[in-house]
C-alpha cells in the first residue's frame, strides 16, 4: 500500500515537473523576444519578472489539478488545458501593438511592464485554477 502511494506520487510530481519544463520551452518558442538571452546574458529583470509570473501562472492550475484530478490521464488533461491557456496568454500579450506594446517594453527592460506581465499570468492561472472545480 505504502509503495503504491509512493510510485503514484512520483508519477504525479514527475509528470508536474516535465510538463513544466515542457513549458518553459514552448514559453520561449511563443514569445517574440528570446527569454533565455533577456534574462541570462542581459539580466532583464522585466523578462525575468515575465516569465516568472508565467510558471507560476502554470503552476497554479497544475496543482489544482493535481488536488482535483479523479485519475492520472484526467490530471494529464488538465494540465494540457493549463498550458496551453497559458501559451496563449503570451502569445496574445506579446503581439499587441501600439501604446500597449509589451514586446519592446520587455525588450527595453520596463519593469513595471513585466510586472503586468507577471500579474497577468498568475491572474489568469488562478481564474484556470478556479474553473477547473468539479
Amino acid at each position: 500500500m505504502f509503495i503504491d502511494s509512493f510510485l503514484s506520487f512520483g508519477l504525479f510530481f514527475l509528470t508536474a515537473v516535465a510538463v513544466v519544463a515542457i513549458f518553459l520551452y514552448l514559453y520561449a518558442l511563443v514569445t517574440p523576444y528570446d527569454d533565455y538571452k533577456l534574462i541570462f546574458e542581459e539580466n532583464n529583470t522585466a523578462a525575468a519578472v515575465g516569465f516568472g509570473g508565467a510558471i507560476l501562472g502554470l503552476s497554479i492550475p497544475l496543482y489544482s489539478a493535481l488536488i482535483s484530478s479523479v485519475s492520472y490521464i484526467d490530471f494529464l488533461i488538465w494540465a494540457l488545458v493549463a498550458t496551453v491557456i497559458q501559451l496563449i496568454l503570451a502569445l496574445v500579450m506579446t503581439r499587441i501593438k501600439g501604446k500597449f506594446a509589451l514586446e519592446q517594453k520587455i525588450n527595453d527592460g520596463v519593469v513595471s511592464v513585466g510586472i503586468l506581465m507577471a500579474f497577468l499570468s498568475i491572474s489568469i492561472g488562478l481564474i484556470n485554477a478556479g474553473s477547473m472545480s468539479y
